[in-house]
This record gives C-alpha cells, sequence and structure tokens, in this order.
C-alpha cells in the first residue's frame, strides 16, 4: 500500500494529528515504533553520567554502545525514512509514531546530560516527521528526573515540534509514576493534550529475571503491570482525569492480574467505594496491541475497553509483530485497520479536545 507523500513543508501539527489518521481510508497506524540517531554525539563526553552513544559500522548499520559495551546492533530502519517507508508500504502501515529507543530514557543519569540528550533525541525525530509529515507522528524524550525541566521540554515538543506525546519509563530513578513530584508533570501533559506512552526499560528490571532467561518474557511486561496497577490504586486519574496514558505490549500482565489485585483491594477491608476497584478503573487506560497472542489481545481489550485498543509492532527490532496488526487482524475485534483507526483517532482527538479545554490553565514551572 503506498500513501501519496503530498505533504506540505514543515510539520504536522499535534492537534491536526486526529484529523490526519481520521481522513485515512485505508492502512494502519502503528503507535510503538522505535527511532535513533546514527550519527548522535556521545553526551558522556560533555556530561557526567553514564549515557548510550551510537557508532556507525557501515552506511547502514551501526551499534548502540553502553559503557563502552555493545548494547544492541542497529540498521538503516532505525533513521532512514526511505527505507522505514518501503516496510511500511509492504505492509499496509499508513503512519508510524516515532518513539525513542527505552534505554535512551536515562533516567538514572544526571539531569543536565539527560536533558541534552533528550533534546538532541527530540530534535532527530522531528527531522523525521519533517521529511514525511503525514507518515511519520512522534513521541518525545523527557528527563523526567527532574520534572520542572521535562515539562519545558514536552511543551517544546507538542507545541514546537508538533509531536502527539511523550514516551516514559516504568519508573523515575527509584520513584514510581504515582510520586507526587511527577504529579505536575501529568498535568502539565493534559493540559498540552499530549498522550504519555509507557514503555518498560530493560536495564532497570530486577537482575532476578536476567539470571533465570525472562527478562524479555516476563520481566518488561510485569514491570509495565506494577507501574500501571499503581496508578489504578493511586488517585492520579481523580487528580488528572484527562491524562492518556498508553500502556505497551498491552499493558502486560496487567489484564491478567487485575481482577487478583481487585480481591486484594476488598480483603484489605479498607475499599470505601467499589467504583476504585482496579477492574473498574482499568477503562481509563489504553494499550498497544503487542502481544503476539490473540487470546492475550482479547483480554486485553476486555479489561481497557475494545475502543482503547491501538496497534503496536516495536518496529523495526527483532521482537517485532510480523506483519505489523497479525494478531489484531486474527482476533475477534474487527476489520483490523477500521478499528485501529478509529481507536487511534478519538485517542488523538481527546487529546486535542482536552487540550482546548485545558488551555486557560497556566503550567506552572
Amino acid at each position: 500500500m503506498t500513501v501519496p507523500l503530498d505533504q506540505p513543508s514543515g510539520r504536522v501539527n499535534a492537534d491536526a494529528a486526529a484529523q490526519l489518521v481520521n481522513q485515512l481510508t485505508d492502512g494502519m497506524v502503528d503507535i510503538h515504533t522505535h527511532a535513533i540517531d546514527p550519527d548522535m554525539r556521545d553526551v558522556g563526553e560533555r556530561y557526567p553520567g553514564s549515557f548510550p552513544s551510537v557508532r556507525r559500522t557501515a552506511p547502514d548499520r551501526a551499534q548502540i554502545l553502553l559503557d563502552g559495551r555493545v548494547y544492541r546492533e542497529i540498521d538503516e530502519r532505525c533513521w532512514s525514512v526511505e527505507a522505514r517507508l518501503r516496510d511500511m508500504d509492504a505492509e499496509r502501515v499508513a503512519i508510524q509514531v516515532l518513539s525513542p529507543i527505552p534505554v535512551t530514557l536515562g533516567y538514572d543519569e544526571p539531569a543536565p546530560g539527560a536533558a541534552v540528550f533528550a533534546r538532541a533525541q527530540n530534535d532527530f525525530l522531528a527531522s523525521m516527521t519533517a521529511q514525511a509529515p503525514r507518515r511519520f507522528l512522534a513521541l518525545g524524550c523527557l528527563a523526567l528526573q527532574e520534572p520542572e525541566t521535562a515539562i519545558l521540554e514536552m511543551t517544546r515538543c507538542v507545541s514546537e515540534l508538533g509531536f502527539i506525546g511523550v514516551e516514559i519509563g516504568t519508573t523515575v530513578g527509584d520513584k514510581e509514576l504515582t510520586d507526587p513530584t511527577l504529579l505536575p508533570f501529568f498535568e502539565a501533559a493534559a493540559a498540552l493534550g499530549a498522550v504519555v506512552f509507557v514503555h518498560p526499560v530493560d536495564r532497570t528490571l530486577d537482575p532476578r529475571l536476567r539470571r533465570l532467561g525472562v527478562e524479555f518474557g516476563m520481566g518488561m511486561p510485569t514491570e509495565t503491570a506494577h507501574a500501571a496497577a499503581g496508578v489504578l490504586l493511586s488517585d492520579l486519574f481523580d487528580r488528572v482525569p484527562e491524562l492518556l496514558l498508553c500502556l505497551a505490549h498491552a499493558g502486560g500482565t496487567l489484564p491478567w492480574a487485575l481482577p487478583r489485585i481487585a480481591v486484594g483491594q476488598e480483603l484489605t477491608g479498607r475499599l470505601a467505594d467499589q467504583d476504585r476497584l482496579v477492574t473498574r478503573r482499568a477503562g481509563h487506560l489504553w494499550c498497544d496491541s503487542l502481544t503476539y497472542d490473540v487470546s492475550d489481545l482479547m483480554l486485553a481489550a476486555k479489561r481497557f475497553g475494545r475502543q482503547h485498543v491501538v496497534l503496536g509492532t516495536d518496529y523495526p527490532f527483532a521482537a517485532r509483530e510480523t506483519p505489523a496488526g497479525a494478531v489484531l487482524d486474527a482476533s475477534e475485534l474487527g476489520d483490523v485497520s477500521d478499528l485501529e483507526r478509529s481507536n487511534i483517532g478519538e485517542c488523538l482527538a481527546l487529546a486535542a479536545r482536552h487540550r482546548a479545554s485545558l488551555e486557560v490553565r497556566k503550567i506552572k514551572v
């Protein structure tokens, strides 16, 4: 499938993203893809901390280095607009949402270097979206260990670069997403109409999982469940009801665990309001479809709502779903293209409406 590239000069404005998606008559929108600059400078040379760097090994090949060792081998699909468009056309993907590779979030590093690193990544993602603004949207990177700085960069991403939101990890150093210091960030995200995509970072998982060989299969999905369960048990959505939080990997193990967490709420004897059961509050969340399994996807759709499931593939890495939308297509959720286009379109429309309704609220930093 080929989508015409008659894009105007410049970038798609964040508030126009919903209109762009809703005008599509064919193809899918993939919210979960990653990209990186193959010529990214080593921030660690100028700032204290341990930051990933990229080393080219061939015109179409590179390595991500971390602590002087090869973290991952990558190829041109991580940075080449032309290579991505070829794959997208072959699999009927109309739009990809570009996001940072999670290992580059850098929450455990000193904030000054992390902020510079985040800004450089966002500038690169913006350069990719500018080359094909009708084919690419983006989620930005932030130094969330310093919320005030993160809010400023998120504002730049959405208001200046035209991003639809940001990608964040499941924890920020030793802080959970429910930490009170992060509340202003989530309030700002809602006021900006920014989608917040939550993705685990493999470097922060329990070492036991690596020893058992299940860090990918169990560690990352469980880490997502931990973070999301904490959010549902907290008052975050009471304080920020407009927040659009989307979980990678279909929420990980959360859909299976929700009924058990709800029973735990009941057993404590402290549940005064049945509406606060996590099984009822799960409808606040969105998720991507990356489960590799139809029954798991159907369970996620049941927990979060069929209308809150969007396509995610993890392109261009080895763990990506191939072809894009395979599990959605095999599910009982209906036509894959119509479903996920409708859902991501509604998500972005909600973001635009939230921004419009909250624009009088000042973002305090």
